[in-house]
């Protein structure tokens, strides 16, 4: 993917702060505030210097006048504090609350443009990297929000301002110090490179970590069952060192990035003491006028030191931003045509049209002009060996995956030509591989129906034959199911997913192998779930066993070389063809 500039950047993050502009307004408000005490500090010295400097030992100086200015000078810097301690707090609030803000709008959006991706996407993406784009770089965005306007405008407040009271004072000796500036600007334009590549580098290989960590713990059983706790601890071990080694290469560019600020901070007081020193003794500036220098200069390194200490969270923030937008970038493969209209009123009926389908990684077709009717309400099964394009076919129905050539149309309709909604909604899939979200089995169930009623959900969990065993459960259908349904059975957990697809009540149904992964007590329970699910609805069933099909209205042996045979479980074995083959072999096991 091609480097993104930082205006590049920056113009895509800005956009964020429009809800939010009367906060960063306020915000930046109240930074100059707080700039103008820190600025007003060497004045109020100098003006009384500067007083005592010129009266002092002279018949007319008086006692009580300096002391009111004293105090008076006193009292002013205590009203500008106070100014400054309420500023300060609107500024550690509401400034933070603001980038939290701007963090939970980039999160619902990044949320939202990950929902839309294709399922390729997800096919070569690790979600270990996604959640901690998610988590850790948005949080270092928040910081960036806040921070880099409000530390860039006050540092930018205070060098202009300085520059210009100095100048007023004597201007040889503000160029003097200020040649030092761009000398710090020049070391930190430097290191801020090595820092940007090392950070995000290092935020790279943290998301594979939090990958790496995802797979070992969903896999925890497998792990156990195979004793192989010293080889996953040595895998993350190795991609914990990496990350140990890319961190230190990060930090040894801060703390060199850190040290030539030091360095320069010692060469622009020595400026200041030795440049001041020779103006003061040839009578160029006066006491006064050289320890307001001495204070602004204090005043001006601080700004640089702040502009230092932020530089680390601006590349974490910038590297964050960078990551978030390679994201956004992506451009889903399949979305609605801007014509796309709601798929209403299914029939069921289906058709395959010179489809030919290939993977984008290998380039190898799986399915090549594919010709498929399929009559509403018809029950097909689908058999034949492994990378024959079963799953495939299934799959190109509900556009999980865009076909290469071709068209496929639902009730004389192309699905190109409705909206990606309304074509899933009417298709329902059961898989081998259950989901289970974590929560209850009624959320579960209710997921096939956002706003079913109770009683429509115990009907699907009845039709699914699932009602009996949830009453079982200790709180029914409000028991927790555990991360993947884990504390419930193969068996169970596939009469759910059945029970959320009778309560979305599609006329096309998918089963892609769905009792292949259970026993056989549980297999002729969820067959008699899925027989009654099917009644009425065009179905394509993906079968592994092949007893479970005997019934289909029509059986296709598909393989690399297409649909080779078509037909009733009677017809396709009296024709002793493949399909038989199959299943004698099926049978003898």
């Amino acid at each position: 993917m091609k480097k993104k500039s930082k205006f590049y950047l920056l113009k895509r993050f800005i956009p964020y702060y429009k809800k939010y502009k009367w906060i960063l307004f306020l915000d930046l408000l109240c930074a100059s505030l707080t700039t103008v005490c820190e600025i007003v500090l060497p004045l109020i010295v100098g003006s009384i210097t500067s007083y005592a400097e010129e009266n002092f030992g002279k018949s007319s100086f008086a006692v009580e006048e300096f002391v009111q200015l004293i105090v008076g000078c006193g009292l002013l810097y205590i009203v500008l504090r106070i100014i400054d301690t309420c500023a300060n707090f609107y500024m550690a609030t509401a400034g933070h609350i603001m980038g939290t803000k701007i963090e939970t709008d980039m999160r619902h959006d990044l949320f939202s443009h990950l929902n839309k991706l294709s399922f390729s996407y997800y096919d070569n993406t690790k979600i270990g990297t996604l959640m901690s784009r998610m988590t850790s770089d948005l949080f270092d965005i928040t910081e960036f929000a806040h921070h880099c306007p409000e530390e860039y405008f006050i540092s930018t407040i205070k060098l202009v301002c300085a520059f210009i009271i100095l100048c007023t004072i004597n201007v040889p000796l503000t160029l003097i110090i200020f040649v030092s500036v761009p000398l710090i600007i020049i070391s930190l334009a430097i290191f801020r490179k090595r820092m940007k590549n090392a950070f995000k580098e290092s935020r790279e290989q943290t998301g594979l970590i939090n990958s790496q960590i995802e797979d070992s713990l969903l896999g925890i059983r497998v792990v156990k069952s195979f004793a192989n706790e010293d080889v996953e601890q040595e895998k993350f071990d190795n991609s914990n060192k990496k990350l140990l080694k890319i961190k230190s290469k990060a930090y040894h560019a801060m703390g060199g990035f850190q040290s030539s600020t030091r360095l320069f901070d010692g060469i622009m007081y020595i400026l200041v003491v030795t440049a001041g020193g020779i103006f003061l003794a040839h009578g160029q500036i006066s006491i006064a006028e050289y320890s307001v220098y001495l204070l602004f200069v204090s005043t001006l390194l601080t700004s640089i030191r702040r502009i230092v200490e932020f530089s680390e969270q601006f590349q974490r923030g910038i590297t964050g931003i960078e990551r978030f937008v390679e994201i956004m970038d992506v451009e889903p493969e399949i979305k609605d045509s801007k014509e796309a209209k709601k798929l209403e009123n299914v029939e069921g009926r289906v058709d395959f049209l010179g489809v030919t389908f290939k993977y984008t990684d290998d380039g190898k077709e799986v399915l090549t002009n594919l010709n498929l009717s399929v009559n509403a309400g018809e029950s097909i099964a689908l058999v034949g060996p492994s990378g024959g394009g079963k799953t495939t076919l299934c799959s190109l129905l509900p556009r999980f995956y865009e076909i290469s050539t071709g068209e496929i149309k639902i009730d004389d309709t192309s699905i190109k030509d409705v909206t990606l909604e309304s074509l899933r909604e009417n298709i329902g899939v059961v898989a081998q591989d259950v989901y289970l979200f974590s929560g209850s089995v009624k959320e579960n169930i209710v997921y096939g129906k956002k706003n079913a009623t109770d009683e429509e959900i115990i009907e699907a969990a009845k039709l699914a034959g699932a009602h009996e065993f949830i009453l079982s459960l200790p709180n029914g259908y409000n028991t927790y199911v555990g991360e993947r349904g884990v504390k419930l059975s193969g068996g169970q957990k596939q009469r759910i997913s059945i029970a959320r697809v009778f309560l979305k009540n599609p006329p096309i149904l998918i089963l892609d192998e769905a009792t292949s992964a259970l026993d056989n007590e549980s297999e002729r329970l969820v067959q008699a779930s899925l027989e009654k699910l099917a009644k009425g609805r065009t179905t394509f069933t993906i079968a592994h066993r092949l007893t479970t099909i005997k019934n289909a209205d029509r059986i296709l042996v598909l393989t690399e070389n297409g649909i080779e045979e078509s037909g009733s479980h009677k017809e396709l074995i009296e024709k002793n063809g493949i399909y038989a083959e199959l299943y004698k072999l099926y049978s003898t096991n």
